[in-house]
């Protein structure tokens, strides 16, 4: 069963291929992708490799689990708004990329995770000293693979992406901080997943469009269609987090639980009132006092979960996650593309509300 099912309109849609779309913008960003990081110091580039899974801890090579690849696939098919090759948007594939992954390194050693894709996360492998600096890395190289085009619109794109970085640590912050909060609000909590998610979503989908010449309206639209599909990109990743089958996920049964997480399927069931709310709050409310949470029971994070689910946590989330890709949708009205490149672009934000992992 699909996470969040899809809305009839969507269901009744014939969808492009996004398999393809997805291994097209893997495929094309790869190379330079890898010649980034092969300008790393050692051991950075060695650390940054485990990190995208080409090699294992001890160095042999692997094939290991990139990610869905979303970013990277919408920022080729932008460059195609302005009848520009997709090939156009690769360096903003790329950069995009670099950053996301700069945030996983560093998200996984502030949240303490452990695994990501399936794999121990660099933090328990390397270190975190070496998991700061690498990110920081990326960070610098997907400035250096934009700026390094020398062109009036690479210097708009890395404009862009700074603008969606700052907001994404802005999203980072707040998440942390609610952590030691007992109640958040839903506004709050979706300020801060439009900043942690949206905002390079958003990027990524105008990166390749304004390297090909896109005009600053038809970014902005671009934009706005990536930030909606982000939040509702986010509202699935919560109830993953809960909900999510590990052996998909690549994460801990119960995650967001074993971290104290606000997302929005315990914000909106806090937020709902009733007997199955009030009951989540004292929970939580005691929760907040121990220290050992994370080595609670399985009974006890399933007992938490039912009760977010109880107070219809679950549900609103999902239908959140169906308005936001249907935003999403509608703002693709407002540009003149080609209708494949339309198509794609509709397809992407449908598989982004049926995924499992």
């Amino acid at each position: 069963m699909p996470t969040v099912p899809p809305a009839s309109k969507a269901a009744g849609r014939t969808a492009a291929d996004v398999p393809a779309l997805l291994e097209r913008g893997r495929t094309l960003a790869m190379p330079v992708l890898r010649a980034a990081i092969d300008r790393l110091a050692p051991p950075m580039d060695t650390v940054a490799a485990y990190h995208f899974g080409w090699i294992d801890a001890q160095g042999r090579p692997a094939d290991g689990d990139g990610g869905k690849a979303v970013r990277p696939a919408l920022a080729v098919l932008s460059a195609e708004v302005t009848g520009a090759a997709p090939e156009v948007g690769v360096p903003g594939a790329v950069a995009v990329e670099l950053v996301h992954n700069f945030s996983l390194l560093h998200d996984d050693l502030m949240d303490g995770d452990e695994q990501r894709r399936h794999r121990d996360t660099v933090w328990k492998v390397h270190g975190p000293a070496q998991a700061i600096l690498v990110g920081d890395a990326l960070f610098a190289l997907a400035n250096e693979v934009l700026l390094e085009l020398g062109t009036v619109e690479a210097g708009r794109a890395t404009r862009r992406l700074t603008t969606a970085t700052r907001a994404l640590i802005d999203g980072q912050a707040q998440d942390i901080s609610y952590e030691h909060r007992d109640r958040v609000g839903v506004e709050e909590c979706l300020e801060m997943e439009g900043n942690k998610t949206g905002a390079l979503l958003a990027c990524a989908s105008s990166v390749g469009a304004v390297l090909g010449g896109a005009d600053p309206r038809t970014a902005d639209t671009l934009e706005k269609y990536g930030y909606h599909l982000g939040l509702a990109f986010q509202a699935v990743d919560d109830l993953l987090g809960i909900w999510g089958d590990p052996a998909a996920t690549g994460k801990q049964t119960w995650s967001d639980l074993r971290q104290r997480k606000k997302s929005l399927p315990v914000v909106a069931a806090l937020a709902a009132g009733g007997p199955a709310s009030e009951q989540l709050a004292g929970i939580l409310a005691a929760d907040a006092g121990s220290s050992d949470v994370a080595n609670f029971s399985e009974e006890e994070f399933a007992a938490r979960a039912a009760l977010i689910e109880q107070a219809g946590g679950r549900e609103w989330t999902a239908g959140e996650a169906r308005r936001q890709h249907a935003i999403a949708i509608e703002a693709l009205d407002a540009v003149d593309m080609p209708d494949r490149v339309r198509e794609q672009f509709t397809a992407l934000a449908d598989f982004v509300v049926v995924r499992k992992r």
